[in-house]
This record gives structure tokens, C-alpha cells and sequence, in this order.
């Protein structure tokens, strides 16, 4: 009988089989025995996904805080801790890190960091840290990569990873109500890291942010962004996991990176591009991919039998001003796949040439392996700021198909035009932002966490002192804010199995258990547990601050826990805290 023949349940059947099969396929073995939290996605392919199933949607509402630490660091949280065996190694804001114990909470050791840098490119946040041979290495909001002793914390090595700071305009002679009068300074950017790095096979992973240069007037979600040489390429490395010696890196953006002048993006939606215009401009600005921007906002995943490491990338520099950047700007607003050993681009798919909208390729890729008419094929699943999941094969990054949007698309892709420009949903902060989704291999779902903000975007001019013409975007919010968690079937082409509309945009991530459960927090502080297959709240907990950081969930002492930091987010206004809270049901 033929795939496409079989009755729909057969079909099902079919599926869950083969995902089943393949679902363990590339994960260490600390991530099959279903213990620990060993990796940032939990396994290679980042499906934070757990086999631990004593927690389950029947003694889910017995849930109850079992204990909490204090960092005594209250500012933005984002991190995944990293369990191994009965210690817990948690990076805190600010490129700290603690060791502490899984069962209790308990502080064994702490790393305080010494930047030196005295401003930051992109907040304090830092998303964990990776954890293998004896060593625990933290990206740093500076540009660094630490490796430090696990048993005591102490630093073995510490190299830099990239160091940047560019020019500097000064603003304070435009017109007070003009939105660049509100920025104490234009033209200066930097560079930090804020994902998580990745060890495997002797290397570790890890890219750089702050390179996108877009600027943040009010601390919140509105964006100046203004034309110019302004920024530096983004840029995945990879260092020796013993010596931190550099091995390889590949900068996204570099000659050539004007591309065909797509019209629309490779999935066939229009761009609203004055293509002749920019062709005529790209003399002038032939240097322009020096500045091109491509931040890399999350841990890459890792298809070992493919050698392939795969990542997404930021917004092209300058943010949304696109007058001194014509053409693609190949290969920010991207999924990248490097082949691992030489760091050598083996595809690529560009979800938003020449973007104009800060719609970076923010949150970590999901390798699983699909049915895709009638034979398996390895696949890779994005969830994109523009409101999409979109499921490629990930030989060759072929694009399979594209959800069902996760959230309202409104004027998707329209030019941001002057006086009162136009109101863009997804706005700024995306569909979903840089929040991990999570992979059911057996339901054949993956679980997103995302926001609904639409954003107005308006085209402006600024005359500088010696009056020439400064041209630039900004950003404003709009009152309507709200999200959705959604269980997208990618055994079924992308629909929605279930959608849960939420009060608040979701920012922070997902997990999903054997238990048949998905965990994921919000900004106002619940902390909640819905059925893996219907979306139902089975359980909820009030923090004490957001929880905007993705859940894990592991086994120590014979017991499971499910553990998420909670300090919130400056960015989207939600309180923060100094929280690591861990979770157990009750015993009686």
C-alpha cells in the first residue's frame, strides 16, 4: 500500500513510528539515559524533548516549588541550565556562572566575571553555558569564550572571540522631537555573546551578537536604525574544547554579498523592493558588506552523521535603513549550515533578502527526520520572526514547506514609508523571537512560544549639523500585545494541532516531556504546564518575576525536577528577579 493511500490513522502510525525511530539518532548518551539537561537543546539536535515521564498530565497539578536560589544578580534572565549528574551549572546575567546542586539548590561554586568593557552592546542576558570534559565554558557580554574547572570554577583558559566598537555621531543638535535626539549617541556598535555555546567532537561553537546595529532610544522594544557605515560582519568560531586555540571561523557577510536582487523571498512572497534603484546605488556602496551585520543569537544544532552545524543569523547593518546597503546582503536574516570540521558554508536559505524589518533568524534550529511525500527525509524546522515554521531538508536546505502562521500576519514585508508609515505584524520583536521552540518525536509536534506586537515602522530624515542628510527607520509600539503557544504538526504539513491565544507575549522558550507535557512561562510570572496533545492548562504557578527563560526538566536522588531561571526582561518590560526555581510534585 502506498503512503498516500493508507487511511489518515495509518498514516499517523507510519510517522510516529519513523520519528520514533530516529529519534535518538546524533544524541549523546547523557541525553538518551533521560537524566541530566546535558546540552543547551538538551540533545544535538536541540529538540528539548525529555524521556522522563514520572511528572505527567495525571500528577501534574501536585506540582509544587521544591527549592529556589538567589543569585543576588537582578537583571535580565534567559539561560537554560545544564545538568550533569546531581549539579546544576547555570550562566547568570552578566556572564557569571554557578554551580549548584541539583536536588537542593545549593551554591557549590561562583564565577563572577570581569568584563572589560564598560558598555554593552546587548545587555546583560546570557543564554548558558555548555558543559564537557571537566569544563564549563560561558560566552561573555565582552566578546570572550571562558572555559572554567567544573569541580571548582576556577579559569583554565580565556580568549577573545572578537572585540569591536565603531564610530560614534553625535546627536544632540537635531530637533528635541526628532526620535534620533532621544539616543545619546548614533554610529556606535559592539560585540558580545549571548547564546549559549556548543561543544562537540572536540570543539566548541559559538557566534557573536551586537553586530546588527540597530539602537534601543527608550530600553524597550523601539528601534532606531540609521544609514551608514556602521556595525561588522557576524560570525560563527570554532576553538579546541581543551586549549581554546582557534580553529576555524566564518564571517556571514563578505564580497558578493548583493546576491541576484531577489525580488521576493526564495518562498515567493513579494519584498516591495526598488530593485533599479538599488542596483544604480551598489558602486557607491561596494564596501558596504564590511559593516553587513548578521548577529547570532542562538546555540546551533548539529547533524553528526551530515558533519553539517547549523544556525540562523541576524538583521543586515544598518537595522531596517537599507539606503547604503543594496542587494541581498547574503547571508544575514539566514539559516546557515556549515560543515563542522572546516567551517566551509555548505547551504543556505535566505528567509528575508535584503531585509528591512528586523527579522532576524533569531531562535535555535530542530533537526527530526519526517515523512515527506511518502519516504523520510532528515529534516531541519525553524520557527521565524516572520510567523512561519519553515521545514527544510537539511542535505541540501530545500525548503519542504512552510506552516500554517503561528500568529497574525499583517502588511508582511511592506517598505516602511515617512509620516505615518505603516503598522507591520509580526512587528520588531517577531513571531518568535530567539525563545527554543521544542519537538515531540512521537506526536510528530513542535511546540512555539510566540508574540504578537505589531510594530509601525516609519522612513525619516535628520539633518546633521553640517547639514547634510541623515536618513534612518524608527520604530513605535502599538497598544495590541498578546501571544500564542501553538503545537504546529509537521507530520501533517504544518497545521496547527492546538493554538493557546495568551494575555501577554510569550518570550523565553519551550519543553516538552514523555510525561505529555509542555512547559513554557510568561512575563507576569506564571509558570504553567498545558497537555502535550490538546493545549489544556493542566497547572500554573505565580513567580515572584517573569519567567522568560526556557524550562528544563531532569532526575536527581531518584526524583524529577523541572527547573527554569526566572528574572524576566528589560526589553519587554517584564519584572525582573535573581531566580533559579525548581519544581516537583508533591509527596505524601
Amino acid at each position: 500500500m502506498r503512503f498516500h493511500s493508507m487511511p489518515a490513522a495509518l498514516r499517523r502510525t507510519v510517522v510516529q513510528a519513523v520519528l520514533g525511530t530516529f529519534a535518538a539518532a546524533g544524541q549523546p548518551a547523557a541525553a538518551q539515559d533521560g537524566h541530566g539537561w546535558p546540552l543547551h537543546g538538551l540533545d544535538l539536535g536541540g529538540r528539548r524533548y525529555s524521556p522522563l515521564s514520572a511528572i505527567d498530565t495525571a500528577n501534574a497539578p501536585r506540582l509544587e516549588s521544591l527549592w529556589t536560589y538567589h543569585s543576588g544578580v537582578t537583571a535580565t534572565f534567559q539561560a537554560t541550565p545544564i545538568v550533569i549528574g546531581n549539579t546544576m551549572f547555570v550562566s547568570l546575567p552578566y556572564s557569571g556562572v554557578a554551580a549548584l546542586d541539583a536536588r537542593t539548590g545549593r551554591e557549590l561554586w561562583r564565577y563572577r566575571h570581569e568584563s572589560r568593557s564598560e558598555q554593552l552592546c546587548c545587555g546583560p542576558a546570557n543564554r548558558g553555558v555548555a558543559v564537557a570534559g571537566g569544563k564549563v565554558y560561558v560566552g561573555t557580554v565582552d566578546g570572550r569564550l571562558v572555559a572554567l574547572k567544573s569541580s571548582t570554577g576556577a579559569v583554565l583558559w580565556d580568549v577573545t572571540v572578537a572585540e569591536y566598537r565603531g564610530p560614534t555621531e553625535a546627536s544632540s543638535q537635531l530637533n528635541s522631537d526628532d526620535p534620533l535626539a532621544q539616543v545619546s549617541a548614533t554610529g556606535s556598535t559592539g560585540v558580545g555573546i549571548s547564546a549559549a555555546p556548543l561543544v562537540h567532537d572536540g570543539k566548541v561553537f559559538v557566534g557573536i551578537a551586537g553586530v546588527g546595529y540597530g539602537l534601543h532610544p527608550d530600553r524597550g522594544l523601539a528601534v532606531v536604525g540609521v544609514s551608514g557605515q556602521y556595525g561588522r560582519p557576524g560570525m560563527m568560531a570554532a576553538f579546541d574544547a581543551r586549549t581554546g586555540r582557534t580553529l576555524w571561523r566564518f564571517h556571514v557577510t563578505g564580497p558578493g554579498w548583493e546576491g541576484s536582487y531577489r525580488a521576493a523571498t526564495p518562498d515567493g512572497v513579494s519584498l516591495g523592493r526598488a530593485i533599479a534603484r538599488e542596483r544604480t546605488a551598489a558602486s557607491r556602496h561596494a564596501e558596504a558588506w564590511r559593516f553587513g551585520g548578521g548577529s547570532i543569537y542562538a546555540t546551533p544544532v548539529v547533524d553528526p552523521e551530515l558533519h553539517l552545524l547549523i544556525f540562523g543569523t541576524g538583521n543586515p547593518s544598518p537595522q531596517m535603513a537599507d539606503a547604503s546597503r543594496p542587494g541581498d546582503n547574503l547571508y544575514t536574516s539566514s539559516l546557515v549550515a556549515l560543515d563542522l570540521r572546516t567551517g566551509k558554508m555548505v547551504w543556505h536559505y535566505q528567509q528575508v533578502p535584503h531585509d528591512r524589518w528586523g527579522y532576524d533568524v533569531a531562535s535555535s534550529p530542530v533537526l527530526m527526520d519526517l515523512i515527506h511525500r511518502g519516504r523520510p527525509v532528515p529534516a531541519v524546522a525553524h520557527a521565524g520572526k516572520t510567523g512561519w515554521v519553515y521545514v527544510h531538508d537539511r542535505r541540501s536546505g530545500r525548503l519542504l514547506f512552510k506552516s500554517q502562521a503561528f500568529v497574525p500576519q499583517r502588511n508582511l514585508f511592506a517598505p516602511p514609508p515617512p509620516g505615518e508609515g505603516v503598522v507591520i505584524a509580526p512587528g520588531i520583536g517577531g513571531g518568535a523571537n530567539w525563545s527554543p521552540s521544542a519537538f515531540d518525536p512521537g506526536r510528530g509536534l513542535l511546540y512555539v512560544g510566540a508574540l504578537h506586537l505589531p510594530t509601525r515602522y516609519i522612513a525619516r530624515e535628520a539633518r546633521r549639523p553640517d547639514g547634510s542628510v541623515l536618513q534612518y527607520v524608527s520604530t513605535q509600539n502599538t497598544e495590541e500585545a498578546w501571544g500564542t503557544l501553538t503545537a504546529v504538526d509537521l507530520a501533517a504539513g504544518g497545521r496547527h494541532r492546538w493554538q493557546v491565544r495568551t494575555e501577554e507575549p510569550l518570550i523565553g522558550g519551550v519543553l516538552a516531556t514523555a510525561g505529555g507535557l509542555v512547559f513554557s512561562g510568561a512575563g507576569r510570572g506564571v509558570f504553567a504546564a498545558f497537555g502535550a496533545g490538546s493545549g489544556k492548562r493542566i497547572w500554573s504557578y505565580q513567580c515572584e518575576a517573569g519567567v522568560n527563560a526556557p524550562p528544563i526538566t531532569y532526575q536527581a536522588g531518584g526524583r524529577q525536577y523541572v527547573a527554569v531561571a526566572v528574572g524576566g526582561n528589560a526589553l519587554f518590560g517584564f519584572k525582573q528577579g535573581d531566580m533559579v526555581m525548581a519544581f516537583g510534585v508533591a509527596e505524601h
